[in-house]
């Protein structure tokens, strides 16, 4: 392994993470290793065996997100998933079993549904519960796993990952963070006492939109290796091209997300005295809901604002009067895109409620295209 990253700063823990020892002659980072087997003769030995169980690409890959994750940390490992939804099934599905319980959010990711759905099919109880307040802390008795998403997507409610962590492990439950909204950058889970960080990597992680990725760190053990086994049983692996460039993209996170985070409290600033505006939240912003614990746990409070307009209507002529901004899903890109969120189907928000990714673009310029665009749609 290259020269450890530990005790520098993020951003140059960012562009130097996972890097492979320097070779006279080789590129800085190896491209991506296009593998399905390897030499393999004699006794199976080695890191390498089989694309499905283990690729180059990924080690290296795997090495410099546990790096952002989890800095000088000893006995943690990282696994690179097909998306963020192979990652969060991986755990969910490793470690639940028929009879057990397990704690969801009911306003988190709105693939959550989903996934209740087939955790019930299996004979796994689920309960739910806001992630505001750490209204979870109700309903935790018996559970054998907590799942927390801090901040919540789309709604913005964070809650207290310490407060959380030490009364699921005093009731013998273990502990998972999706951290998809947060990035390694914002918060790290592991530190707060969790068991496991999941995150989607195609959002800011990675940044660029053109690469679908997720990934689970966690502690060395019994926990761990039942995740590597899921991956294994259902080959739910990334690309070798996909794992190359997230590694590629990883190099410019710091960069991106202090240009995204600063942006979004500008914008958010900006959207506070539109009267044509409701429900406005930012954790960045001082007087926001959950500033108060966001601060105590997060060191960057992520590109994602939400507001309501007073109808299906007005947000979407306010959508289509943007720019600079695409009106498309996901987020965390350094092109700002935004959506009336309430066209899946799957999130209990109003008709009007807008999910905005802020993006890389001038602050200024961004924030005058949106300012125009809300007033154009008013008329």
């Amino acid at each position: 392994m290259s020269e450890s990253t530990e005790g520098n700063g993020e951003g140059t823990r960012a562009v130097r993470a996972g890097l492979p020892e320097p070779v006279r002659n080789e590129p800085t980072l190896p491209g991506p290793a296009f593998a399905a087997h390897f030499h393999l003769p004699g006794e199976v030995g080695g890191p390498y065996t089989y694309g499905r169980d283990e690729n180059p690409t990924w080690t290296l890959l795997e090495r410099a997100i546990g790096e952002l994750e989890a800095p000088g940390q000893d006995g943690l490992q990282t696994l690179v998933f097909a998306s963020g939804m192979a990652a969060i099934s991986s755990v969910l599905f490793s470690q639940l079993r028929a009879g057990d319980t397990v704690v969801l959010p009911n306003d988190g990711y709105q693939v959550l549904p989903l996934v209740r759905a087939q955790l019930e099919a299996y004979g796994i109880e689920v309960r739910t519960a806001p992630t505001g307040g750490d209204a979870q802390l109700e309903v935790l008795d018996g559970a054998k796993l907590l799942w927390i998403e801090t901040p919540s997507n789309p709604g913005l409610d964070v809650c207290d990952i310490r407060r959380l962590v030490e009364a699921a492990h005093a009731r013998g439950a273990l502990v998972a963070v999706d951290n998809t909204l947060a990035t390694p950058l914002g918060q790290r889970p592991l530190e707060l006492g969790a068991d496991f960080s999941v995150a989607s990597g195609t959002k800011q992680l990675t940044g660029h939109g053109d690469v679908l990725l997720g990934y689970v760190t966690g502690r060395d053990g019994e926990a761990m290796t039942a995740v590597r086994r899921w991956r294994k049983i259902v080959g739910a692996i990334p690309g070798p091209m996909e794992a190359w460039l997230a590694h590629r993209s990883i190099a410019t996170l710091q960069l991106r997300v202090d240009r995204q985070n600063a942006t979004a409290l500008v914008l958010a600033e900006a959207l506070k005295g539109r009267p044509d505006i409701t429900g406005l939240r930012y954790p960045g912003l001082p007087d926001d809901p959950s500033h108060k614990v966001a601060s105590q746990q997060m060191r960057r409070y992520g590109c994602v604002v939400s507001f309501t307009l007073p109808s299906r209507e007005r947000a979407e002529r306010f959508l289509e009067a943007l720019r600079l901004v695409d009106d498309a899903t996901s987020f965390g890109g350094v092109r700002s895109t935004a959506e009336r969120r309430g066209r899946w189907g799957g999130d209990a928000v109003p008709d009007g409620f807008v999910r905005f990714s802020v993006g890389a673009e001038d602050p200024e310029d961004l924030v005058a295209d949106v300012l125009r665009a809300l007033d154009e749609s008013a008329r």
